[in-house]
């Protein structure tokens, strides 16, 4: 992945920015209750279904960690099955998360994506020419998973120990 331009400090790289809660509904519908510490948790020890940083590093990663985007139980959900617990252990040895705290998370996310060049972020980035690969990436993984047959749900998630 080309990393040029990205955010660099102590030796580590900003490639994905999240946020929590998401933008309150402007329906009149009640605004989300997740937190940045459910958010972690599911990028963390979640599955791809759950999570778009998971299924971005899967996609990626699969070739090396031998891993592959699959449909589970009924068959609308996709994830890398068993294969989660050996992403989440890639993550807890290369990934770290750092967090700043923002009453309107949704505002400064917006005017991040202008400036920033965030890989793995796909979902309003135009400022970053690889988001449009990693798109590109999911889909072909979606497809594959879509040509295959349909698993029993494992029942793990990518919990590491």
């Amino acid at each position: 992945m080309d990393t040029t331009g990205c955010v660099e400090r102590d030796g580590l790289t900003l490639l994905y920015v999240g946020i929590s809660p998401k933008a309150p509904p402007k329906n009149g519908r009640l605004a989300s209750s997740q937190t940045l510490r459910s958010r972690i948790s599911t990028h963390y020890s979640g599955n791809a279904e759950g999570s778009t940083l998971r299924l971005s590093l899967g996609c990626l990663l699969a070739p090396t960690l031998g891993i592959e985007l699959r449909r589970f139980g009924s068959g609308t959900r996709m994830h890398f099955g068993e294969g989660e617990r050996e992403l989440s252990r890639w993550m807890h040895h290369h990934a770290r998360v750092a967090w700043i705290v923002d009453h309107r998370p949704w505002e400064l996310e917006e005017r991040l994506f202008g400036k920033l060049v965030l890989p793995l972020n796909i979902s309003g980035n135009a400022n970053c020419a690889f988001s449009a690969r990693m798109s590109g990436l999911r889909y072909l993984a979606r497809a594959n998973a879509r040509e295959l047959p349909v698993l029993p749900n494992p029942g793990v998630g990518g919990r590491y120990p």
